[in-house]
């Protein structure tokens, strides 16, 4: 299990690493302009929260285990995704294109997280999110023939891996140190979270997702391994915990 100095080391790191190369001219089609407009401006705007609350509920879990590098690596993590809405929203300029300032998913979802405060919730939805995005970016990445966009995406599909490892790490340690009923009874309630939020995905984005060769079907398998792989992590760390 990582440290919250070892994470504040990686984003650091990966801040210096440029993998757009901006010189390159944007080359959509009109018919792949209709098909992943509406989810590319959404998703900028979500990518571009300010992650206030966020930063409150890490401060405040922080403050409780006593280990406050974590406040600094959750500034770095916040830093990393408004990059992403960042070069999200420099290719809707690029290509001519507004960016938005309201959607309903993104509603929902900000509305859902200015109510929260605790850290396991915010954790167990970063993951959710994370997981949803990879499959959307490497979506928009196979709907595409522009390479700007296709490397774009690159880049936030390499960030996407250690962002739910990061998450992943964390919400492992959150479990780890319940008891064995809350840890029984939270596997239940980990897995209906994470299926209710990929299928709110799905319904927002599904015109993209199966624009990049996803059915539903496709989409729950992909979200089942993420999911299996979340819960492998936790499980085996409280089992190290607890022998």
């Amino acid at each position: 299990m990582k440290t919250s100095n070892y994470w504040i080391g990686h984003f650091k790191a990966n801040a210096l690493q440029q993998r757009v190369n901006w010189e390159q001219k944007p080359s959509l089609t009109e018919q792949e302009l209709t098909t992943i407009l509406p989810s590319l401006q959404a998703w900028q705007l979500g990518e571009t929260s300010e992650g206030r609350h966020l930063l409150a509920a890490a401060t405040k879990y922080a403050h409780q285990v006593g280990d406050m590098a974590y406040i600094d690596a959750v500034k770095l993590f916040i830093k990393e995704e408004q990059k992403h809405g960042n070069n999200l929203g420099f290719y809707l300029d690029a290509i001519g294109q507004p960016r938005v300032k309201k959607d309903w998913g993104d509603t929902l979802f900000r509305r859902v997280r200015y109510f929260n405060t605790n850290m396991e919730i915010w954790t167990l939805a970063v993951i959710v999110v994370e997981s949803t995005a990879q499959i959307f970016y490497q979506a928009l990445k196979d709907a595409t023939n522009c390479l700007l966009l296709k490397q774009i995406c690159t880049d936030i599909l390499v960030d996407e891996a250690y962002h739910i490892t990061f998450q992943t790490e964390r919400l492992a340690i959150i479990y780890s140190r319940k008891g064995a009923f809350s840890r029984a009874w939270r596997k239940t309630a980990y897995k209906y979270f994470f299926f209710s939020v990929a299928c709110i995905v799905w319904v927002a984005h599904r015109q993209l997702f199966k624009a990049g060769g996803n059915t539903f079907g496709g989409y729950l398998k992909k979200m089942q391994y993420k999911y299996a792989k979340t819960l492998d992590t936790i499980t085996g760390t409280a089992l190290a915990q607890w022998a």
